[in-house]
């Protein structure tokens, strides 16, 4: 199924979208990327940009955005098999880093490889600082299954970075691994995630925004000046009162946009689920 969507950045003029989703191979369930063409409402002209990225039925990340150098980002989860977010062989359990096209980056961390950090258990959420351009990650910690329950993450995302799963997870830490800049026992499940670079909500700009699930509310997260690689507050808004809540993004209007994610057979849907909610300034 559809798991991801990103436009190009120069969309206007050449209509490409990106689609991420699962597909069931001959070796089982799989991921990859694929552009197409946009004309007069219909998607033509697949290319596909990545493929063969494990997958499952959970844990299979796949949010794709491009970053502001121009190169396109694509989460992966480790497909619950948890030691291929250590292996630099495997696609699963990493953040990857692309040309538009599909070819490798020459700067990439890892010469000849589309992985920019890896050590991933299941990244749903990424975008990059207004004012540094640091790219940040929210990342779903163990479910129990797989460690003790908990352990959500923010995460500060630098290039070539090990990001310990399933070596260490909720505060743990050691050497050549990098540990949360936010950790949350009980989960909260967090899922899409966007900094607000408008002024239409002036008290919100250049905060992190995400979404959660089992937390069921919109996270907001504050960084302290000047580098803004340290957390200065966070909170919860609209806490319980829309349920799952998928993903958060600023439109072109200033408004911040959420959607709920009721019916992915684990909420308990409102008859007009699911909806596009957005939040705008008191009038």
């Amino acid at each position: 199924g559809l798991m991801g969507l990103a436009l190009d950045p120069q969309f206007a003029q050449n209509r490409f979208v990106y689609l991420a989703y699962t597909y069931r191979s001959p070796d089982g369930l799989a991921n990859r990327v694929v552009r197409y063409r946009e004309a007069s409402g219909h998607l033509i002209d697949p290319h596909i940009i990545i493929d063969h990225i494990p997958g499952a039925r959970f844990h299979d990340g796949c949010r794709i955005r491009f970053g502001p150098d121009g190169k396109l980002y694509i989460t992966t989860g480790d497909a619950i098999q948890r030691q291929l977010a250590q292996e630099l062989n495997s696609l699963a359990g990493k953040i990857l880093r692309l040309n538009p096209d599909g070819t490798i980056p020459a700067d990439n961390p890892f010469p000849g490889s589309p992985i920019y950090s890896y050590g991933h258990r299941n990244a749903q959420g990424i975008d990059w600082h207004p004012v540094t351009g640091d790219l940040f990650s929210t990342e779903h910690g163990p479910s129990g299954f797989d460690a003790p329950g908990g352990g959500d993450e923010v995460n500060l995302i630098e290039a070539g970075k090990n990001y310990g799963w399933p070596v260490i997870h909720h505060r743990q830490r050691r050497e050549g691994m990098v540990s949360p800049l936010l950790e949350f026992t009980p989960a909260i499940a967090p899922a899409g995630a966007s900094f607000y670079r408008g002024h239409r909500l002036p008290e919100f700009t250049n905060n992190f925004f995400f979404a959660t699930l089992r937390g069921r509310h919109i996270h907001r997260v504050v960084f302290k000046a000047p580098d803004y690689r340290t957390v200065a507050f966070h909170e919860r808004l609209l806490e319980g009162e829309f349920g799952r809540l998928r993903d958060v993004v600023e439109g072109p209007d200033g408004a911040l946009y959420f959607c709920t994610s009721n019916r992915d057979g684990r909420g308990k849907p409102h008859p007009d689920d699911d909806r596009i909610l957005r939040i705008v300034p008191a009038s």
